[in-house]
C-alpha cells in the first residue's frame, strides 16, 4: 500500500460473511489471543450453523486471501429492571423519559479481533470496523431497532481503553460496583467490563 494512501475499510477492504468456504480460501488468521484465534479458528461456524452469533469478515481488497480483521455480532438487550439504579441511570440518561422502559434491544459484539499482520500500522482497522458497524445499524437499510452496541470487553487497561477511544462507556463507573452487582468474591477476578454505545450520539 502507498504511504501517503489513508486504508479505508470501505474503499480499501470487502465484508463477507465469514464461513468454513471463506477462512479455508484465506491465509490462516491469527490476531495474537489464543482465545480469539481459538474462537474464530472453530467456535465462529458453531455460532453460526446455531444462529447464536453471525461473524463477519474483512478481506483487503488488493489481496482477497488476506483478512484483515473479524467480528461476532448477537442480538442482545439491556434489561434495565435488573440493574443497578447507578448503572440503570447512567444508561439511560440519553433517553427521552417517555421511552425509558425495562429493555433497550442491542447488538452484542461477541468478538472482534484485527490481524496481527496489520496492528500498530496506522490503519485503525478495529476502530474502522467498530464505525462501519455504528453505521450499519444506523441506516435506514437496518432490519430492525438497536438502541446500543454492547460488549463484555477485557478487562484489561489496553482493551479498556480501545472501546473507550471509539465512545464506548462501562455501565458501571467503578470495578466494585460492576463486582458488587456480579456478586463476586473478593479472590473472584473480573474478567471482563460490560460497555455500551449509545447509538444515537453522533460519533
Amino acid at each position: 500500500m502507498d504511504k501517503f494512501h489513508k486504508f479505508d475499510l470501505v474503499e480499501d477492504a470487502k465484508r463477507l460473511p465469514y464461513s468454513e468456504e471463506v477462512a479455508s480460501f484465506c491465509h490462516s488468521f491469527s490476531c495474537n489471543d489464543q482465545d480469539l484465534d481459538e474462537f474464530f479458528s472453530k467456535d465462529a461456524f458453531f455460532y453460526d450453523v446455531e444462529l447464536i452469533g453471525k461473524t463477519y469478515a474483512w478481506v483487503d481488497a488488493s489481496d482477497p486471501r488476506q483478512i484483515l480483521g473479524l467480528i461476532t455480532l448477537a442480538n442482545d438487550s439491556v434489561k434495565t429492571n435488573i440493574l443497578a439504579t447507578s448503572a440503570r441511570n447512567r444508561l439511560q440518561r440519553s433517553v427521552t423519559n417517555a421511552k425509558r422502559g425495562i429493555n433497550f434491544p442491542a447488538v452484542l459484539i461477541g468478538r472482534l479481533g484485527v490481524s496481527s499482520a496489520y496492528q500498530g500500522k496506522g490503519m485503525n482497522i478495529g476502530s474502522q470496523i467498530l464505525d462501519y458497524v455504528k453505521d450499519w445499524f444506523r441506516s435506514s437499510d437496518n432490519k430492525t431497532g438497536c438502541r446500543f452496541i454492547v460488549v463484555d470487553a477485557y478487562n484489561n487497561e489496553r482493551t479498556l481503553r480501545f472501546y473507550e477511544r471509539n465512545g464506548f462507556k462501562t455501565l458501571y463507573k467503578t470495578e466494585k460496583e460492576e463486582r458488587d452487582f456480579l456478586n463476586l468474591n473478593d479472590d473472584e477476578p473480573l474478567e471482563t467490563r460490560f460497555m455500551f454505545f449509545d447509538l444515537k450520539t453522533k460519533q
